[in-house]
């Protein structure tokens, strides 16, 4: 499935708020358009929103009038401040935005270097971007056994990382090699993108699969219906703690207490390797009437009171392993998770 694509026209993209209803792209022409897209989760998935920062800020920079390198790259990093300021917690859209700016300062020839220079890196992050999830879900894959009944929350297919899958992506990739799996899809409350977006997802690959409410996943647990979770992350810290969607937490405490393993699956991109642990980690507040209710239903007051924290971290005692494209990384985290960041440093040298 097309994600999002660049055009000469401006950015194309799936609007994931409509799914599973309507499958429609929509065209964002201006910067303004496409970061309200992200702050509407019309885009939305830590590796998404990497390469949609990217392309983002290229959009922006096409608008820019300044004729001198110094106007324009004045213009370009409030152009690039504007993107990051859409979402808090993802940070592969942050290190996107910055990626940009730094082929733009490395680029010579003025406005228009600097433009070219943009264009290219933009297109090798969604280049990487894809090359990165490939690895990872083979990687992933080797730690699934055949038969394995999985849980999974939130959504991390195509849709979330613009290509292939982190955590689905590791499911796919069993399903491919005939493990004969069974996936449990938590719903994912309040904004239900397990059962609109991964259900979704997995009917396009034929995976079998049985959607259940949050509440249910200890249920199941307990009966031995699960076998091994996998989830993706938006926010890894240094020391293997991770944000992800809210509920994930719990989802690894009920694992921890069944002796379920609990696995993390994300690119390298997604560690923020300058936060030594979670505490750090910036937690996104969404508007509460996602809590109230969806659409067009309401189950609540209008004027009740909510909390709508979008993200939570769950600590790294709870992870059995975080599988990158580098492989799987094991407690502890702060030494494994460096060791791969080096050797993928001298892989590309």
């Amino acid at each position: 499935m097309t994600v999002l694509e660049w055009t000469d026209d401006g950015i194309r993209l799936l609007d994931q708020a409509r799914l599973p209803d309507e499958e429609e792209y929509i065209l964002c022409d201006s910067l303004d358009v496409i970061c309200e897209a992200i702050r509407s989760l019309r885009i939305r998935g830590a590796p998404s929103l990497g390469v949609a920062s990217a392309y983002a800020v290229l959009l922006g920079a096409t608008k820019i009038a300044a004729t001198d390198a110094a106007g324009f790259r004045e213009e370009l990093e409030t152009m690039a401040t504007m993107v990051k300021g859409t979402r808090p917690t993802a940070v592969n859209l942050f290190w996107a935005a910055d990626e940009m700016l730094a082929a733009a300062d490395g680029a010579e020839g003025g406005p228009e270097g600097m433009l070219a220079a943009m264009r290219e890196r933009a297109a090798k992050i969604e280049t990487d971007n894809r090359e990165r999830h490939v690895k990872l879900s083979e990687a992933g894959a080797a730690l699934v056994e055949p038969g394995a009944k999985i849980l999974h929350h939130c959504n991390t297919g195509p849709l979330a990382t613009h290509e292939r899958g982190s955590a689905l992506g590791v499911i796919y990739a069993a399903h491919q090699q005939d493990k004969g799996i069974h996936v449990y899809v938590d719903e994912t409350r309040p904004l239900l993108q397990g059962a609109r977006l991964t259900c979704w997802e997995l009917d396009q690959w034929g995976v079998d699969y049985t959607l259940i409410t949050d509440s249910m996943a200890g249920h199941f647990m307990k009966a031995g219906e699960i076998d091994m979770a996998v989830v993706g992350a938006d926010r890894i810290a240094a020391n293997g703690d991770t944000a992800n969607k809210i509920g994930t937490y719990t989802a690894a405490v009920l694992a921890a207490h069944h002796d379920v393993p609990f696995f993390v699956a994300a690119p390298l991109t997604t560690v923020d390797f300058s936060l030594p642990n979670g505490a750090g980690i910036p937690i996104e507040q969404r508007n509460p009437d996602e809590v109230r209710g969806y659409r067009d239903t309401t189950w609540a007051p209008a004027g009740a009171p909510v909390a709508n924290p979008a993200f939570d971290v769950t600590p790294a005692d709870l992870i059995a392993g975080i599988i990158t494209e580098m492989g799987v990384a094991r407690a502890e985290y702060t030494d494994s998770l460096a060791t791969q960041r080096e050797q993928q440093t001298e892989l590309r040298a």
